[in-house]
């Protein structure tokens, strides 16, 4: 049989096909099937096409959200909007499932003093002890302290999502900085303590980067929406020596007019000693999110001058340590005003071309600042105090006008301060040391330093 079955095989793939047979014994030639039959065979398989056509159809329609009235790409890219709305929907949802392993969380007891930790008492000696022990970290490295440049952003995506690409524009600006002057850098992207949300999540990072890295001599915070602007210019830790915080303020707007804006929080230092842990024992009560940090917030308005009625945030409590403790407090404090450790963006973002034309970086002051600050935008929330396109045209303008100072290095430059494209200023392929000579800005903070 097999056989018989390799014949008809053969038979049909040659030159004629099989369509007669003898039946019944008879000579009479008839076809393989009536032909109503075959007929009806053939619209059967049709319909049967048909069918599984619209199922395939309503399936893709369902995947990947055909719509008949507009092109394939508008519909791929309809497809792609939708699939990450609900990607970002997800991220940003608080009901996610908990570790089973956790233990389930308990209220906050308004009426037990909030605390970043355990009391720690004798962290000098213990830091001391850890560091002559362990020889490899030095807490000092050929004569300049050992920095921490701290940094983050929310763990959610922003709600303008072009305020992560500006997040990224922020911290490669940072990133710049402390490669060129040889400072480590953490960005926190993870609320560590779940009652310090918002800007009081930064005091519980610097504690336990204080605490993990005590190799560290200095943990500086810096806000994600502010900008080195003068890559050149070095901080001056020499007039720091006696000092365990260092802010930028005024001290007549801090202890005359008692303003709620005599410091600002969005970039300052802190030693890694006992005296910062203290001081952030004391400044993290008011910040737990709900009625505590509400009820402060009251008592910062009414003491503070200028403040508006909201909750409590880290500067204006920070400003209210100081006025109330002053004694306990003010011998550590160094109010930094001679360079813009915090620079007012309003005023700087337009005079950049200026500052090109009359000044050099390596100043620091208003002749060329040291750092941008963004207050009042917020380019990553929903709301803001500017409108969010003067905010990002402005943080463009800053990013450009800093990431220039970088790139002389390289023999390139922004075609505007609003341009992310950039232009060739010269080509050192004959004699290319003699650049690096020229424009690298760690040879030349210093002399900058200097010639201010």
């Amino acid at each position: 049989m097999g056989q018989e079955n390799l014949s008809a095989q053969k038979r049909g793939t040659g030159g004629g096909l099989p369509t007669s047979t003898v039946a019944n014994g008879r000579g009479r030639a008839f076809s393989g099937l009536p032909r109503g039959r075959q007929i009806h065979k053939t619209f059967n398989n049709i319909k049967i096409t048909i069918l599984c056509g619209f199922i395939t159809i309503l399936v893709l329609r369902g995947t990947i959200g055909i719509n008949f009235g507009s092109s394939d790409a508008d519909a791929v890219n309809q497809s792609l909007i939708e699939e990450t709305n609900r990607i970002l929907a997800e991220i940003r949802s608080d009901s996610d499932p908990s570790d089973p392993d956790e233990p389930t969380e308990t209220e906050l007891n308004l009426n037990v003093t909030f605390t970043l930790g355990p009391k720690i008492t004798n962290w000098d000696e213990e830091r001391k002890a850890w560091l002559d022990q362990n020889p490899e970290y030095p807490n000092y490295i050929r004569g300049k302290a050992r920095i921490l440049l701290l940094t983050g952003s929310p763990p959610k995506p922003c709600d303008n999502p072009i305020g992560d690409h500006y997040l990224l524009k922020s911290i490669k600006n940072k990133i710049d900085y402390c490669r060129l002057h040889g400072i480590e850098i953490v960005y926190n992207m993870a609320h560590l303590d779940k009652e310090l949300a918002g800007y009081w999540a930064k005091l519980p990072m610097i504690r336990r980067l204080m605490l993990s890295h005590p190799e560290v001599e200095w943990i500086w915070w810096m806000d994600s929406d502010a900008f080195f602007t003068d890559m050149v210019f070095d901080l001056p830790f020499s007039k720091y020596d006696k000092y365990n915080l260092v802010i930028h303020g005024y001290p007549d707007l801090l202890f005359e007019q008692k303003s709620w804006i005599a410091i600002n929080t969005g970039s300052f230092l802190f030693r890694n000693c006992q005296w910062s842990l203290d001081l952030l024992d004391v400044w993290a009560p008011m910040g737990p999110k709900g009625p505590i940090r509400e009820e402060a917030g009251k008592i910062l308005t009414a003491n503070l001058k200028g403040r508006p009625a909201f909750e409590a945030d880290d500067q204006s409590a920070l400003i209210y340590l100081l006025l109330s403790k002053k004694d306990k407090w003010m011998d550590k404090v160094f109010l930094e005003n001679s360079y813009y450790l915090h620079g007012y963006w309003a005023g700087l973002v337009d005079r950049y071309e200026e500052m090109v034309e009359k000044y050099h970086p390596g100043l620091g002051d208003e002749r060329w600042p040291f750092v941008t600050h963004f207050v009042g935008c917020k380019p990553c929330g929903s709301y803001g105090d500017y409108p969010v396109e003067r905010c990002l045209s402005s943080m463009e303008r800053a990013f450009n006008f800093a990431d220039n100072q970088v790139l002389k290095l390289y023999g390139f430059s922004h075609r505007g301060l609003l341009s992310p494209k950039i232009k060739r200023i010269r080509n050192e392929t004959v004699t290319p040391l003699e650049f690096v000579d020229q424009f690298d800005i760690r040879r030349h903070s210093l002399v900058s330093e200097s010639r201010s």
